[in-house]
This record gives structure tokens, C-alpha cells and sequence, in this order.
């Protein structure tokens, strides 16, 4: 068997789409505003503050000069329990990882999101803004020796979004157009069965322990794009609105680096050009998202709102990583692109809010919301994005200091429902071909919080 090709068998998994647990469907995050959230964020026509540049820029024309900040602690958890994981078919398709008694794992990792916005006045019903904010990302962090550390061990993204805007009313409609400056960089690990591939290799086993020597791969990428959204909102009365926006696909081109580290005594693995230290390049596209809203008040104290939305994740069906070979030492080509089968769907969300004004300086707000998840099934779950579809149930208040000030506290709590994954890692060396097989159990707790002051 040669191991010339082994280096794209064991960095397949997905390099940009590797943040399990994220909030919104795939591996977005909705997450940018605490008022919003109160309501499920269901009040895309609400244009009630400044965050309206994130869900529909048109909203700028119903403000005053403002500044808003907000904060979000996401807390997710996602049990793995363990079901029958079994080794590559090719090695016998026996219990994975038989020496761990404890098969069972936490990925859930806490996170901090932060938003900022800005909305000044040009002239008589035309507004300009600026929205920076955390479109993508979160992560998972099990522990090395996990059941599923071949499949993954740490996966974290971070994005940033920068979001100038433009906003203009003609009569009963508003108009509003953006640009996206948008960052996203990734890092992610995971152990190599080093131990399998050596037996396999035909090396005796006082020298390979299969599952036993384990490397370790860490992929690290970054990216700058651009795209655009823009929004449109309709004064059907003074006391109802409509609302649709569009948020564009942004074409990523990561490039990055793949780092590996050898058990000293497997390192004749490296031998032939495998394992060594290069550098990979992989493009990926976020997807668009097109919401219709709806808002109502329906008396002085009462308000209701609705927002349909459609995610594109079918843009998604494989993840394609190229690989430079700098250190080749038998003048073969550079190493093979790797792959990963995605093929997902996409996905739909509906939200409901209401709010209530007790009074002049306190208000009420309440949400929930129906999301769907873009993985088709236990078969393309990776243990890096196990989400399924949720349930959000929101609570909100925001205090109104004054005529300038205010202050916005929120809390979600998304239920998650029961999610099988049965994935086959997906390699060009078979004996690496384990099969991870089980159940997550995961539910998410956020709470955000906002200070808005329009001067």
C-alpha cells in the first residue's frame, strides 16, 4: 500500500463548515440583536432599532440618529452517546476505540458574540448606517481521546462582518442597499489513526498499536470576501407593515495551513512526502438567505410579528480541499484534492413574536420560532456539525431610560431534536474509513443583552 495520497484522507472534514452547534440553521448565527431575540427574531419589519441594518437596511428610515451595542452568551450542549462505532469495513468493521469505557462525549462550547451598529440621518428621509457583526461561526471541543476524535476534536470559526449601508423613503416605501466586507477564520484538529495505518502498511505489531499511535492533524484558514443585501418595507397602514430582503451568497477562497504531528516511532510514515507540514486552499460559499416579515400594532400596548425565511445550503454539496506538496520527495504530483460529501438541503425558518408596553418605559417581548437544519441525514451528520432541526422559546424586556437611552435584556432557549449520526469517514486510504455511529442530545441557552442610545 502506498502512502503517498494519505495526506487528504485525514483532513476531509470540512474545513470552513466545522462549527457544530451553531444557533441558526448549518452554521450561521442569528444572533445579532437582543431586542430581536425577545421576539425570536420575527420583527424583520419592526425596524425598531438600529440592528434593522443586519435584517432589513430599509428600517434606517424609521429612526433617529443611533448607536447600539449587544452582547450574546451562547451556551449549547451536545451529548454524544455512543451506539456501536466500528472500525473501516476494509479492517473488519470491529468496535471502535474498544479500550474506552467511557463512550459518551460534550462538545458544547460556550461563546461570546458582539454586535455593533450606527445609523445617521443624510437628509430628509435618507439614512446611512454601518453594522459590524458575527454572521458564522461557534465550534465544538471534545476531548482528545474521544470515540470520535478521528472524525474531530476541536473545530472553531470565527467571522466578521462589515455592513455600510444606505436607506431611502418614497412615500409609503422604503428602500435600503448594502455592502459585506466579510472575515472568516477557521481552526481545526483531529487524531489520525496512525497505529491502523501502519499495520496495515504491513509493519509487525511490536511497532503499530492500530488506535493505539495516534497522530494529529490541525487545519488553520482565513478569508476575506464581499457580497451585498438589500431590503425593501411597505407602510400597508399606519399600524401594519410588510418587509423582504435578500442576503446575498459570498464566495470564500481559504487559504491556510495543514500541520501534522508524527509519533517518533511511526516517523518513517513521513518517509515518501505523507504527514509533512504544507499548505491548502479550499473554496466555499455561505449561503443566501431571503426573509418576508410582517408587523402589526395591534392597539397602543400590543404588537405582533411574523418572518418566513429560506437559506440556500444546497449550493452545499461537497467540500473540496486542494493541497500544495512542497516537500515531495519522489516527483509525483502534488497530493490529491480531498473531499466531503455534503449534500445539503435548503432549510426554512418561521418565527413569531409579540410585544407588550406596560408602559411609557417598559416593554415586554415574546417569541418562537421553527428552524430547520440543512443536513439530510445520519449519514452526512459530522461530529463537527451534528445540528437537526430546533425549537426557539424567547423572553425579553427593554427598559427605556429616557428619550435618548435604552436598555435590551433577552434569553433563549432552543430544544434540539434527538440527532442520530452514522458517518463514514470519508478518505482515500480505506483502513481509515471508521464509522462513527450514535446519538447527540443537544439543547442551547443564550442570554444577550443591548444598550441603544440615539443622540
Amino acid at each position: 500500500m502506498k502512502i503517498k495520497n494519505i495526506l487528504p484522507a485525514v483532513a476531509t472534514a470540512s474545513l470552513l463548515m466545522a462549527s457544530a452547534q451553531s444557533i441558526a440553521s448549518g452554521f450561521a448565527i442569528i444572533e445579532n440583536s437582543a431586542s430581536g431575540m425577545g421576539n425570536a427574531y420575527a420583527g424583520g419589519a419592526g425596524a425598531e432599532d438600529a440592528s434593522t441594518i443586519w435584517f432589513n437596511p430599509a428600517g434606517m428610515t424609521y429612526l433617529d440618529n443611533e448607536m447600539l451595542a449587544a452582547g450574546h452568551i451562547i451556551m449549547p450542549t451536545a451529548e454524544y452517546i455512543d451506539t456501536g462505532s466500528t472500525t473501516a469495513a476494509i479492517m473488519g468493521a470491529t468496535t471502535l476505540d474498544p479500550a474506552n469505557t467511557d463512550r459518551t462525549a460534550d462538545g458544547g462550547k460556550n461563546a461570546l458574540i458582539p454586535n455593533l451598529y450606527w445609523v445617521k440621518e443624510i437628509q430628509k428621509d435618507l439614512k446611512m448606517g454601518l453594522g459590524i457583526t458575527v454572521p458564522f461561526g461557534l465550534g465544538t471541543d471534545y476531548d482528545d481521546d474521544w470515540v470520535g476524535r478521528y472524525h474531530g476534536v476541536k473545530s472553531d470559526v470565527m467571522s466578521l462582518n462589515l455592513n455600510p449601508s444606505i436607506a431611502y423613503k418614497k412615500g409609503n416605501a422604503s428602500f435600503g442597499f448594502g455592502l459585506n466586507a466579510q472575515y472568516i477564520k477557521v481552526e481545526l484538529t483531529s487524531a489520525i489513526d496512525m497505529g491502523t495505518l501502519c499495520a496495515a502498511l504491513g509493519f509487525p505489531p511490536s511497532t503499530c498499536t492500530p488506535q493505539g499511535n495516534d497522530g494529529f492533524a490541525e487545519l488553520d484558514g482565513d478569508s476575506w470576501a464581499y457580497g451585498y443585501n438589500f431590503g425593501v418595507l411597505f407602510d400597508v397602514t399606519s399600524d401594519i407593515r410588510l418587509g423582504a430582503s435578500h442576503r446575498s451568497s459570498i464566495d470564500h477562497d481559504v487559504t491556510g495551513n495543514a500541520d501534522f504531528t508524527v509519533p517518533g516511532a511511526l516517523s518513517f510514515l513521513t518517509s515518501t512526502g505523507s504527514f509533512l507540514d504544507t499548505t491548502l486552499s479550499a473554496s466555499v460559499s455561505v449561503p443566501a438567505t431571503t426573509s418576508i416579515s410582517y408587523f402589526q400594532n395591534v392597539n397602543e400596548k400590543i404588537s405582533i410579528m411574523a418572518d418566513y425565511s429560506i437559506t440556500t445550503w444546497s449550493d452545499f454539496q461537497e467540500l473540496r480541499i486542494a493541497y500544495d506538496d512542497p516537500n515531495s520527495t519522489d516527483g509525483l504530483p502534488a497530493q490529491d484534492d480531498s473531499v466531503t460529501t455534503q449534500e445539503w438541503e435548503d432549510t426554512a425558518r418561521i418565527a413569531f413574536g409579540m410585544n407588550y408596553k406596560a408602559s411609557a418605559k417598559w416593554l415586554y417581548r415574546f417569541g418562537i420560532a421553527l428552524d430547520q437544519s440543512p443536513v439530510p441525514s445520519a449519514e452526512r451528520r459530522t461530529a463537527r456539525i451534528p445540528g437537526n432541526d430546533r425549537t426557539w422559546l424567547t423572553f425579553g424586556v427593554t427598559h427605556q431610560f429616557d428619550k435618548e437611552r435604552s436598555f435590551s435584556f433577552a434569553y433563549a432557549h432552543l430544544t434540539v431534536d434527538d440527532t442520530p449520526i452514522n458517518n463514514t469517514f470519508e478518505a482515500s486510504t480505506p483502513v481509515l474509513e471508521h464509522t462513527l455511529s450514535g446519538e447527540y442530545q443537544a439543547s442551547v441557552d443564550i442570554i444577550s443583552a443591548q444598550v441603544s442610545w440615539k443622540y
